[in-house]
């Protein structure tokens, strides 16, 4: 990992294009029911204030393996929310 800060921007980046894509499935569809794709995106945010809260832990032995497995669980996130999309 380069910098807590690229990954802070990751974080945003890949949550964010992950909300926007909720919202421009509501807009291609407008007569279809909201309830899933709002549910999507509070589990967007969700995750988004739990990752930047482990981001910015203090106490934490070994940062290069801390840093590595907020990596993979932002990567598993957002292979999830994307496959609820793609149901919709």
């Amino acid at each position: 990992m380069a910098s807590i800060k690229n990954l802070k921007k990751d974080i945003n980046y890949v949550l964010g294009d992950i909300i926007e894509e909720c919202y421009t499935w509501e807009i291609l569809n407008p007569k279809a029911d909201k309830k899933a794709t709002e549910a999507i995106i509070d589990e967007a945010i969700e995750s988004f204030d739990n990752l930047i809260e482990k981001v910015n832990a203090k106490n934490v032995e070994n940062n290069k393996a801390h840093f590595k497995a907020i990596n993979n669980e932002l990567e598993e996130t957002a292979h999830k929310l994307l496959d609820k999309i793609n149901k919709l």
